[in-house]
């Protein structure tokens, strides 16, 4: 049986860049079900938010995370994020990573929420297309295996409960092995997939958070989903972000009428936070019975739409929109999981050599609603962490947090199935979550939901492909969001409950999940 010092589970800018650290340290291998080049990473069109500036600093984005996170973040993981920006920055420049520059300068955006320009960019809109080729060259010129098309199904712990390898299922040929190793670290992504509309990949179904849940880690801040507020939208057409850059740049959202209501929303107005943005944009759809809102950067010179943002330009172009002169047809879908596989400080899990970076992850520094372009960011900080921990004697790799645990620590609850359940497809459960689970809630359409994915649950069909595989995440996944938005019962960030639409200061805590716990 092969053994590795690190098997890392995901090929997307958090596999990449803790694997180029990793090889310092010892013999790595890389696990990912699709290609090498399929992850959430090249469609992040953004950019990477760090205080380079002379104007900046690390304080002034500690408080713009703080805010943004709405009373939930980690202070000590958020200190950590920013303060450790800049030198994260520079390492991937010297790994090649072409980012746009003004006067000889690196070009800096703004986007809502930042209280200054700080989002790097590469290419436009193309920066995480951009570092991703960057990472895969380099990791193939350091000789770092990947096995592609291959998934992993479980992840095996020895007799007092520490990693000691991983169990995969080959999605082509069907075949299973075995891999021994000393640390396994998740770097899977969120769970976009489970919506009917995303941003996300194709290969985004939760798997990392649903293969540390059976692996008996911690799971946290589940309930807690970003929907991005500007998504291209027409009958007939693919779904593509449009970037919060362009509004940044002065871009403004009209309805069906052409009317500019977000001023109507937010003092901010265009610039709001994300959550405040996206609910905005649904009530003014219900208001107009329209499917979608309007985004107008025909304001701009052509000259800065094309070359900001070419991406955005050409894909709406081959749609049949000129949008230096015509609006883009705009409307939510689920972006980002801001919850995910509970970690330290140092990524590590409640598991004995078990990590996770990224939106695998919850650091605790998005809290209830992460600041835009802290993703990459988070992913560049918190995965050298990770090797650096590794680096020391396994027996002094323990997991400690740097916060306080919740009171809140459950176990996925029985429900009684209801009478008629809709067969068990992907189709219907990305259906159930943005019909029941989406942007606004209440305490009935989440409790249908959860009886529903129950009932799924009880008649998963044996594991023999890869979208079985992808099917037992979802669920699982799924169920502990909708348990988590049962649970909480107050509206706070990306969490909005109808029947709760305001905080509580009962509810400024984490609701964690762990297999077999009780829930106290």
């Amino acid at each position: 049986m092969a053994y590795y010092d690190y098997v890392i589970i995901g090929s997307g800018i958090t596999g990449l860049y803790t694997a180029l650290r990793a090889r310092k340290a010892g013999s790595v291998l890389i696990i990912t079900k699709g290609s090498i080049q399929e992850s959430n990473t090249k469609y992040a069109q953004g950019g990477i938010a760090a205080p380079i500036s002379r104007d900046d600093s690390p304080e002034l984005h500690y408080r713009d995370t703080i805010a943004a996170g709405a009373g939930l973040c980690n202070p000590v993981a958020v200190r950590i994020l920013t303060e450790e920006a800049t030198d994260r920055i520079a390492e991937l420049i010297k790994f090649g990573v072409p980012f746009d520059t003004l006067n000889g300068e690196i070009a800096l955006t703004k986007e809502a929420a930042h209280s200054l320009p700080r989002v790097l960019h590469a290419g436009g809109d193309a920066t995480g297309l951009h570092i991703e080729n960057t990472l895969i060259k380099n990791a193939r010129d350091a000789g770092i295996e990947v096995k592609e098309y291959c998934l992993v199904s479980e992840i095996a712990l020895d007799a007092q409960g520490a990693v000691c390898g991983v169990k995969t299922f080959n999605c082509n040929t069907g075949v299973k092995a075995e891999y021994e190793c000393r640390y396994v670290i998740l770097a899977t992504g969120g769970a976009g997939q489970l919506y009917k509309y995303t941003t996300n990949s194709q290969v985004v179904t939760g798997d990392g958070i649903a293969l540390a849940y059976q692996t008996g880690a911690e799971i946290t801040d589940m309930e807690f989903f970003q929907f991005h507020p500007t998504v291209f939208y027409k009958s007939g057409a693919p779904l593509f972000l449009i970037t919060e850059a362009v509004r940044g740049e002065g871009g403004v959202l009209r309805n069906s009428r052409g009317y500019r209501f977000m001023p109507d929303y937010d003092k901010a107005a265009d610039l709001a936070p994300r959550d405040v943005v996206a609910r905005s944009i649904v009530f003014e759809m219900q208001k107009t019975s329209s499917a979608n809102v309007y985004l107008d950067v025909t304001d701009l010179r052509p000259s800065v739409i094309t070359t900001r943002f070419p991406q955005v330009y050409q894909f709406c172009l081959d749609q049949g929109i000129d949008i230096s002169k015509e609006y883009i047809p705009v409307a939510p879908a689920a972006h980002y999981l801001m919850g995910g596989v509970k970690v330290n400080i140092w990524g590590g899990t409640n598991v004995y050599g078990l990590f996770a970076a990224g939106e695998t992850a919850c650091t605790g520094v998005h809290g209830a609603n992460r600041l835009a372009s802290n993703s990459l960011l988070e992913v560049l900080v918190f995965s050298k962490r990770v090797v650096e921990r590794t680096k020391q004697p396994r027996d002094t790799v323990q997991p400690k947090y740097a916060y306080t645990e919740s009171p809140e620590h459950r176990t996925l609850k029985d429900y009684q199935p209801p009478i008629e359940v809709p067969p068990l497809t992907r189709e219907n459960i990305q259906a159930l979550m943005w019909d029941k689970v989406g942007i606004m809630r209440d305490g009935k359409t989440l409790s249908e939901a959860g009886r529903i994915l129950y009932a799924w649950q009880k008649q998963m069909p044996a594991l023999t492909d890869r979208e079985s595989y992808e099917l037992r995440s979802m669920i699982m996944t799924a169920r502990m969001i909708v348990e988590a938005a049962v649970t909480r019962q107050e509206s706070r960030g990306a969490h909005y409950r109808m029947d709760y639409p305001k905080p509580s200061d009962t509810w400024q805590k984490h609701i964690v999940f762990k297999k077999n716990s009780i829930a106290q």
